[in-house]
């Protein structure tokens, strides 16, 4: 994923950069993550991946939310596996 796309993460439901299975995706991640799958966002997953990527598709996102929450209660700090590289100087 490019860097122009992380960056643009928090405005995923609106940016030009994310497909429409992109976004889908990333709005069931977001429902699963804060609250509840809505009648709303199902649909929308349904339309872009099958009942195999759906599976797959939830284990993921809910590995890494139990992920994320077990590392946070037991103060397990990030591990650095990720930096963002320099940009380009202007």
């Amino acid at each position: 994923m490019s860097d122009e796309k992380i960056d643009a993460l928090g405005d995923y439901a609106s940016s030009d950069l994310y497909e429409e299975r992109e976004r889908a995706a990333l709005a069931y991640a977001d429902a699963m993550t804060t609250s509840d799958v809505s009648d709303e966002v199902f649909p929308r997953v349904r339309e872009h991946f099958d009942d195999d990527a759906i599976v797959e598709l939830t284990e993921i996102i809910a590995w890494e939310n139990a992920s994320a929450r077990f590392n946070r209660a037991l103060r397990v700090p990030s591990q650095g596996l990720w930096k963002r590289r320099p940009s380009a100087a202007i």
